[in-house]
């Protein structure tokens, strides 16, 4: 189900209408979910602005305009040295925040991604300005903190919850990115299921797809291994990281490479493990590399690792890593997930949770058998262009921007009129 849809996804439902995106964990358009929201909209006729930090590498310039997407970054510094780091990271964004959307001038929808769930404050003052407050929860963030920093469910964990809710309470119409995330904006949010709308991540598939394999990437050995994705915490690089040691170690598998694509705060802490497994000569890490480059690698590998460990966070979020996975034809090994089954059925092989033996094990049984890596390559890839494809959320996107801007009245820009609700007759 997918909330109250009713848009058909064709253009011009949004024309003189104005949208503000705003987003503090990454930069635009690197971030490929916000990105394709963007052009969707721009699409169906919104004026389209985002808010966001500026990259370390790309997205560095403060004003860009980008196939028509007029971006505003502003410089913040990662959160680092625990819970005062944040505050400072948090108070930066919000401030730069503000001042951008001062600039940007009247809306009609505010769009506000977490993490973090701060950006709440912000949308409220743009409500009394007329907008509607549109909520994308990218992540359930009191499960993202028991997950991440193994406090249990102290302060810090009630002040999140209490963010939670109040977006929750904010917000005219929630965007969720699965079904259980919908499920906890029902329950746990107390939103009317009417009001909480399903679009899921998924790659573009007329940007990312397979291209020839490269052998030379494999370093000389029969197979390729590959991770890709974020590097922290609750990423389970680490179990990645020991069930190759298991390969090797316990299954005697030496005909593999492995490379792992991607950054995080936990990188180096991940590198270091690799030295101390004795895996340096195996695995290497990229960081983050250009698509062009992800695109050689991936469509070279024989297996993709998706080891997050089965966690309060982990078990009902969609991993894009598994989807881009997909898109590019490879069989993956997962542990069991409630949303990684759900995303990707059959593409998958599932070791029980956590459990890195049997993962390495059913790496090893995939690596030996090279119809059953091309038969679920070929499904994984049935399933995006399918089900999981993106023309499905585009439809639940301007179904839920329809929905948050019923009767009320198009904005104007210049000294005119302000977004608001249309006057009584």
């Amino acid at each position: 189900m997918l909330g109250n849809e009713t848009g058909d996804g064709a253009g011009g439902e949004g024309a003189g209408r104005r949208a503000l995106i705003l987003v503090e964990n990454l930069s635009v358009p690197f971030d490929r979910r916000v990105w394709q929201e963007c052009t969707t909209l721009r699409d169906a006729g919104w004026e389209v602005h985002v808010i966001c930090p500026r990259g370390q590498k790309r997205d560095t310039e403060a004003e860009a305009v980008i196939d028509g997407v007029r971006i505003h970054r502003y410089p913040l510094r990662a959160a680092t040295g625990g819970p005062a780091g944040y505050l400072r990271e948090y108070g930066s964004a919000l401030w730069h925040t503000v001042r951008l959307a001062r600039k940007v001038g009247p809306v009609d929808v505010v769009h506000a991604c977490n993490p973090p769930d701060l950006l709440f404050l912000p949308a409220l003052w743009m409500k009394r300005q007329g907008a509607r407050f549109v909520f994308d929860q990218h992540d359930l963030v009191p499960e993202l903190y028991l997950s991440r920093f193994d406090r249990g469910e102290d302060a810090l964990y009630r002040a999140v919850c209490a963010l939670e809710r109040m977006t929750y309470r904010a917000a005219d119409i929630v965007l969720a990115t699965n079904e259980s995330y919908r499920d906890v904006a029902v329950r746990r949010g107390g939103r009317r299921p009417e009001d909480v709308f399903v679009v899921r991540s998924a790659p573009d598939i007329d940007r990312f797809h397979p291209v020839p394999a490269e052998p030379e990437l494999k370093r000389s050995k029969p197979h390729l291994l590959c991770y890709l994705g974020v590097m922290g915490p609750q990423d389970g690089v680490d179990y990645a990281l020991r069930s190759l040691a298991k390969l090797r170690d316990e299954l005697g598998r030496t005909d593999w490479h492995a490379v792992f694509v991607g950054s995080g705060d936990a990188f180096d802490a991940m590198v270091e493990l690799s030295r101390r497994l004795g895996l340096s000569e195996q695995v290497q890490f990229t960081g983050r590399i250009p698509d062009a480059d992800l695109a050689r690698y991936l469509s070279t590998a024989d297996v993709c690792l998706s080891p997050d460990p089965r966690n309060p966070l982990n078990d009902v979020s969609t991993m894009n890593k598994v989807l881009e996975y997909m898109v590019m034809g490879r069989p993956i090994v997962s542990f069991d997930l409630r949303e990684a089954r759900v995303s990707a059925g059959d593409a998958a092989v599932y070791a029980p949770a956590n459990d890195e033996a049997e993962f390495a094990g059913l790496i090893a049984k995939l690596l030996d058998d090279p119809e059953e890596r091309a038969r679920m390559g070929k499904i994984g890839q049935e399933r995006i262009g399918g089900q999981l494809s993106w023309r499905h959320s585009q439809r639940s996107l301007l179904a839920a921007y329809a929905a948050a801007c019923r009767d009320h009245a198009p904005v104007s820009v210049g000294g005119r009129a302000r977004a608001g609700r249309r006057p009584r007759r």
